[in-house]
């Protein structure tokens, strides 16, 4: 047995919540330092979302402190701050495996574990779903209580607020932590944000709080008088409430997220005391207690591995251009000589790589916070004004603006460009983070064009198409990462609407590509072509409209005819199959098949893994088509056993 003391001797008496309740605040303190060492090189060997989780571990250690999960149900917004509750609630032998298959997910997840009541990995869902539980518990269910814990950028979107209302009016017991750092992904924007700004900084908030609720009805008039008109003056509401206050909630803070003995004293009377809804004001800074995250613009927000002493993160060297990269950098050249364009993106500046057209025309830029309905609907009216918006979001973020695609921008034929950044499988973000199915959401929509890139060159002339393109809504989608290290157009040409491309000609089988899937149909001919069998390689370009004549091409040549997309069941192959059940051409006797993401949701791992799981890599392509072939005696005999 080694006598080596440990480095962690709190966290290794900590099996579970429960072994927190009898520690002190001296020795819940000593755990939060252990738990912030802990984290840091966990994510230095994982990667992952570092500074949102150094910055709430004293919060975190605090909440298991003074509730009892699982029967209390903590509810973490978003779920990336969540690594230091992983490790308190049995998970940390396990977390190396972080973001990695078959590992933890890098977010709660209800199947991992019973302390993750509700599943997240997007924003703003938080309160509703406290309230929900609050409800069950109202009901009779075996819920204790419920506990949401929200950041300030995720707080400025309106389900939120939705949310904050409805509990107000309930009056239902239940907990709301803000967790306000000044920052989520990007700086948090809006009116809210400065107001939380403006009472963050007003200190004596807290004492006064309590002195208006416990002592001021027994203070002498003067006095008691006195309370109260400071109460008002630093709550920043007409009547002395805040507006927290006004929407029904208990108003507690601010609180400093850092001081464990203010942060437990403050849950424990809350908690105490509490008969409706509360809400507590955390002040907390992103990425405390690591230097190298605290120096950080983005306070090292995501990161890759990296190096513990410096924080610098160990990217592997691009073989080509980044989609994303690409992007921005050929948007801000077309807005330099079309003063109409303008963008539009939901707290993700630099992640849809906007920031970098942001900076040359930072007035042409708008971050609407995490917020993506109003981001489409003033896409749609800047559109009707005259303007190019280009409005672009994440595949998966897109899901939560599809009423306003449909009935702001679809129905009244706006050109409002949308850039689908992260479409397909994006890796170890996993299924909450999977751009799966805008294709099927979109192509559906009269009025849309909706085209994909297969590769960063194809991009260059989508963009331009997309600039040129005043007649009605359009989608363009690509995926995250490296591009195919294809030659570069010094200029996107514009291309023919609904028109695809032939990269191969072949007379077996033909494989048609929709979108960045290319690369692995290349690979399934070449595959092929060593099995004996002719391939015809085309790239669709288009989901809506369809290039029917090329599909009727293919068909018509070809006894064998395969679709391929990165994308949901419902997509491009189902409206190619329409096309064709539609047209009479089901009956010609080809051999039809279509591969898309599987019928369920695919877990975490590598973008490779995840294809390979979701029966998509070049090696898949090749086994269906030589299945495909099979009825065809002339082929047969040069397929390999």
């Amino acid at each position: 047995m080694s006598d080596t003391p440990s480095r962690t001797p709190y966290l290794d008496r900590v099996t579970g919540p429960a072994d927190l309740k009898p520690m002190s605040i001296a020795e819940l303190t000593a755990l939060a330092g252990e738990v912030r060492r802990e984290t840091v090189e966990i994510v230095s060997q994982t990667g992952g979302h570092l500074g949102s989780s150094l910055g709430v571990i004293e919060l975190t250690v605090a909440l298991h402190a003074v509730f009892n999960s699982p029967g209390d149900k903590l509810i973490w917004d978003v779920g990336h701050q969540c690594y230091p509750h992983k490790i308190l609630t049995g998970r940390r032998s396990k977390m190396l495996t972080l973001r990695q298959a078959g590992g933890l997910s890098g977010f709660t997840k209800r199947s991992e574990s019973p302390h993750d009541p509700f599943g997240a990995g997007h924003s703003s869902t938080s309160i509703s779903a406290a309230l929900g539980f609050a409800v069950g518990r109202e009901v009779g269910q075996p819920v204790g209580d419920a506990v949401a814990i929200i950041g300030d950028g995720s707080i400025t979107a309106g389900m939120a607020y939705e949310a904050l209302n409805h509990a107000g009016h309930l009056k239902t017991r239940m907990f709301v932590i803000l967790n306000d750092n000044d920052m989520s992904i990007a700086p948090p924007v809006g009116a809210l944000s400065r107001y939380l700004n403006t009472i963050g900084r007003q200190a004596p908030f807290a004492a006064l709080k309590a002195a208006a609720e416990g002592i001021e009805m027994h203070l002498p008039g003067p006095v008691r008088d006195g309370a109260r008109r400071a109460r008002q003056i630093v709550t920043a509401m007409p009547g002395g409430a805040t507006f927290f206050e006004e929407l029904g909630f208990d108003y507690i803070g601010p609180v400093d997220g850092h001081n464990m003995d203010e942060l437990v004293e403050t849950l424990r009377v809350a908690r105490a005391r509490a008969s409706g809804p509360v809400l507590i004001h955390v002040c907390t800074t992103k990425g405390k207690g690591y230097a190298p995250a605290e120096g950080a613009e983005d306070k090292l927000h995501g990161v890759s591995k990296f190096d513990i002493e410096t924080g610098k993160q160990k990217k592997s060297v691009a073989n080509a251009p980044n989609y994303t990269a690409v992007f921005g950098e050929r948007l801000t050249a077309e807005a330099a000589q079309d003063p109409r364009i303008v963008g539009v993106t939901a707290a993700m500046p630099t992640g849809t790589g906007l920031d970098v057209m942001g900076k040359r025309f930072p007035n042409r830029v708008f971050d609407v916070g995490i917020a993506e309905q109003h981001a489409v609907t003033f896409s749609a009216a800047m559109a009707a004004s005259g303007l190019k918006p280009f409005c672009a979001l994440y595949s998966s973020f897109l899901q939560r603006g599809y009423d306003q695609i449909v009935h702001d921008v679809a129905l009244q034929n706006l050109p409002v460009r949308f850039m689908i950044d992260r479409a397909g499988l994006v890796g170890q973000d996993g299924a909450t983070h999977a751009g799966a199915y805008d294709v099927s959401m979109l192509a559906n929509l009269p009025n849309f064009t909706v085209m994909a890139a297969a590769d960063e060159a194809e991009l260059c002339h989508m963009i331009v198409t997309a600039v040129e393109h005043d007649a009605g809504p359009l989608a363009l989608r690509y995926p995250r990462g490296e591009g195919r290290g294809v030659d570069m157009p010094e200029r996107g040409e514009v291309l023919e609407i609904g028109k695809g491309r032939v990269l191969q000609e072949g007379s077996d089988v033909a494989l048609l590509s929709y979108g960045a899937h290319l690369s692995e149909a290349l690979k399934a001919a070449e595959m092929l072509a060593a099995d004996g069998v002719s391939v015809t390689v085309a790239d669709a370009r288009f989901a809506r409209p369809l290039d029917t004549d090329l599909i009727d091409r293919l068909i018509d040549s070809h006894p064998v005819f395969i679709t391929l997309e990165q994308g949901a069941m419902g997509g491009f192959g189902a409206m190619v199959l329409h096309y064709l059940a539609r047209t009479g051409q089901l009956e010609k006797g080809r051999a039809i098949r279509t591969m898309t993401l599987p019928d369920h949701f695919v877990d975490h791992g590598s973008p490779a893994e995840m294809y390979a799981w979701a029966g998509l890599t070049a090696e898949d392509i090749r086994k269906t088509a030589l299945g495909a072939l099979r009825p065809s005696a002339d082929v047969h005999q040069l397929h390999r056993a």
